[in-house]
Order: C-alpha cells, then sequence, then structure tokens
C-alpha cells in the first residue's frame, strides 16, 4: 500500500540496550496524514491475534502526540494510542485491525482525550513464513491536532509484542511509564 523504501526507517534506539531487534519501522507523512509500516522478522509460530484483547495480542502499539509536547508528562487531548494487529479481524480472521485506546486518566475526562472525526485509517498486512509486514495510513481528519505547516514535530512511540519474540521498545522500556507520559515518546520532525 505505502512502499516505503529504506530512506523512510525509523532507528530503534533499544539497541542500545542491547534489547530485541526483530520489527522495523519505517514512516513517511503529507499534508493529508501520516503512513507507517512495520516488518517483523524471525517468527517460527503462528500469530496469536485476538481483537477483543488487542493489547496483549501479537501486534504494534503506537502513540502520537501531534504537538509533541516534550515537557507534559501526562498525555493532552492531542495524544493518541493504537493498537495494530495484523491479523484477527474479518469473516475468517485474516484481516487487519486497528483499536483506538482513549488515553484519558480517571478524572480527567473531557481534558486529555481526543475526539478525532470518523475518516477511515486503512490498514494492509501481509503474513509470510518467518513474520509479517504490516501498514496503516491515518488520514489528517483522524488525528486530533495534525497540522503539518504549523506543527512540524510529533512525539511518536511504539512496542512490537509477540508471543513467541518478547517485546521490542523503540526506546525504553517498561521501567517507564511511557504508556501515559508523551515526554519518553521520540520527537519526530517532519522534513519534506
Amino acid at each position: 500500500m505505502l512502499d516505503l523504501s529504506e530512506a523512510h526507517r525509523c532507528l530503534p534506539l533499544s539497541q542500545l540496550d542491547g534489547g530485541p531487534d526483530f520489527a522495523e519501522f519505517r514512516l513517511a507523512w503529507n499534508d493529508h496524514g501520516l503512513g507507517m509500516t512495520v516488518i517483523v522478522r524471525g517468527k517460527q509460530d503462528p500469530l496469536i491475534c485476538q481483537t477483543l484483547s488487542p493489547q496483549t495480542s501479537d501486534g504494534v502499539t503506537i502513540w502520537l502526540d501531534t504537538r509533541s509536547t516534550q515537557n507534559v508528562h501526562r498525555a493532552t487531548r492531542y495524544c493518541h494510542q493504537f493498537c495494530l494487529l495484523p491479523t484477527g479481524s474479518g469473516k475468517k480472521k485474516e484481516q487487519p485491525s486497528i483499536t483506538s485506546i482513549s488515553l484519558v486518566r480517571r478524572g480527567d475526562e473531557g481534558t486529555t482525550s481526543a475526539r478525532p472525526d470518523d475518516s477511515p485509517i486503512r490498514l494492509w498486512s501481509e503474513i509470510r513464513d518467518d513474520g509479517y509486514t504490516l501498514e496503516a495510513w491515518w488520514p489528517a481528519a483522524a488525528l486530533a491536532g495534525f497540522d503539518p505547516e504549523a506543527h512540524r514535530q510529533l512525539g511518536f512511540y511504539a512496542v512490537v509484542r509477540d508471543a513467541e519474540l518478547g517485546e521490542q521498545y523503540l526506546t525504553v522500556g517498561r521501567e517507564f511509564p511511557f504508556e501515559h507520559d508523551p515526554s519518553l515518546w521520540q520527537t519526530l520532525d517532519l522534513v519534506d
């Protein structure tokens, strides 16, 4: 769908700590939205993808902050979390799925949850013997606050989960509260 090249690769800083290295991220953007490709290699076991429990299934969870608030330790209304699964949806459970997860904390309702409109997020996956490729396209309207003309940076974090291979973090691991703290996410510069 996206056909992102090696030039779009996002280098995982988790390698500095000797963490797992079985997934590769590629990112691109334009004024109309944001695209991502995840390539997972090294699998031997079948995928375990259950749309009713996406946060514990084989797949990818990403966090996006369309305003890149690096000095704020709580998710703002411009922060988004998505769980992407390469399979588990459709009649035969062979289609990819995406689940949007609210970052609202108890007592913060109405202040930290983005409400994007109903623009469709496009997904595509290819399952291989040794892994999979998963691609997603978020239209600008699906990301509250996405305005590359005014805000040339995005906060970005990702975790790839796999029952066989473990978890691969983009940067810091579970010893840090990255799930709700955008100051721990990487900053993506939107360059032309």
